[in-house]
């Protein structure tokens, strides 16, 4: 049984990409998230399956959940579009690069937390970012990043972007 977790946080300003995610096999913990996700939908927490295009879901196959509760059309669309567009080709070249191994696609699934900011407006910067971020989450997981030595490297010299003080 597989069980990897990732996180990246790219770009800047309300488009800004922060990506939490799990991926490991269908038969264990992340297999149960991934059905549960699929299966439990609620107001403002519309999960959906990455799809490259229509009919054409990637694998591993990743379902993709909202951390931030949707509120209208414009942030639907832009989950439902660049967001949605940009974690499928991720992990579609997360496969092709190696990243994960192809032969495992199959026996694996992903949840992938995605943050769209209510306030975002520019779709390319969202799906920029969200490639991005969710490409390094699948390497972070994958290459079990950060190492224990790495993060206790930075325990005491930490800067979080978001720590407001």
């Amino acid at each position: 049984m597989h069980f990897h977790i990732g996180e990246a946080l790219v770009g800047d300003g309300n488009e800004v990409a922060h990506i939490d995610l799990m991926i490991g096999s269908k038969n264990g913990p992340v297999g149960t998230a991934f059905a549960n996700a699929l299966a439990t939908q609620s107001e403002g927490h519309s999960n959906l399956l990455a799809v490259l295009e229509p009919n054409v879901a990637v694998k591993p196959a990743t379902v993709m959940i909202t951390k931030v509760t949707i509120k209208g059309m414009k942030q639907a669309v832009q989950m439902f579009g660049p967001a949605q567009a940009a974690v499928a080709q991720a992990v579609a070249d997360a496969v092709s690069q190696g990243v994960i191994p192809k032969d495992a696609a199959e026996d694996l699934v992903c949840v992938c937390g995605v943050f769209i900011h209510p306030a975002a407006e520019d779709d390319e910067k969202i799906y920029k970012y969200n490639y991005e971020a969710t490409l390094e989450s699948l390497k972070n997981a994958m290459g079990s990043k950060p190492s224990v030595d790495d993060m206790l490297a930075k325990k005491d010299d930490a800067k979080h972007p978001f720590r407001g003080f």
